[in-house]
C-alpha cells in the first residue's frame, strides 16, 4: 500500500508540474522540438521492461494502449494552436487543465482498484504504456496542426527568420 500512496503522490506532483509548464509555455512560441521531444524523452522509460517485474501480458498491453488512445482524444480535442504576432503559440485553455486533472483522478482511481489484483510492477508498466499511448498520438496531431499553421505563415510571407 505504501508503494501505491507514494506513486500516487508522485503522479499528483508531476501533474502540477506539467500544468505549470503548460501555463508558462503558452506565453512562448511553439516549435517543432517542443512538440516532438517529450515523446522521445519518455520513450527511454520503455527500458523498464528489461526488468521482469515490469513486464506485462499481451492483454494488459492491449488494455493500456486502448485506454491511452481514448485519453489522447481528450487531449487532442482540447489542444489548440494559434497564430499571434506572426508566431505559433499554444492557446491557453482551462479546459485542457481540467481534462488533465480529470485524467489524473481517473488514473489514481484505477490504480487503487487495480492494485488489489495486479502486481505493482506490472501496474507501473501498464501505466507507462497508457501514458505513452496517450502522449504519442496527441503530439503527432499537435505537430500536424503546427506544420499546417507554419505553412500558412509561409504562404503569407510572415514567417519570421529562425
Amino acid at each position: 500500500m505504501f508503494v501505491i500512496i507514494v506513486s500516487s503522490a508522485f503522479a499528483v506532483i508531476m501533474t502540477i508540474i506539467v500544468m505549470i509548464i503548460r501555463i508558462k509555455s503558452a506565453g512562448r512560441p511553439a516549435s517543432s522540438a517542443k512538440i516532438i521531444l517529450p515523446p522521445l524523452f519518455m520513450s527511454t522509460g520503455g527500458l523498464m521492461f528489461i526488468f521482469p517485474v515490469f513486464r506485462v501480458s499481451p492483454a494488459q498491453i492491449a488494455e493500456a494502449v486502448l485506454a491511452g488512445l481514448i485519453f489522447s482524444l481528450l487531449l487532442i480535442k482540447t489542444t489548440k494552436l494559434e497564430i499571434r504576432e506572426n508566431e505559433i503559440f499554444l492557446k491557453r485553455s482551462n479546459t485542457f487543465l481540467i481534462v488533465l486533472a480529470v485524467l489524473v483522478v481517473i488514473r489514481l482511481f484505477a490504480k487503487l482498484v487495480l492494485s488489489k489484483s495486479v502486481d505493482p510492477g506490472e501496474l507501473g508498466g501498464m501505466f507507462w504504456i497508457l501514458a505513452f499511448s496517450m502522449l504519442v498520438p496527441w503530439r503527432i496531431m499537435m505537430y500536424r496542426k503546427f506544420r499546417r499553421l507554419r505553412l500558412e505563415l509561409q504562404k503569407t510571407g510572415k514567417l519570421p527568420v529562425s
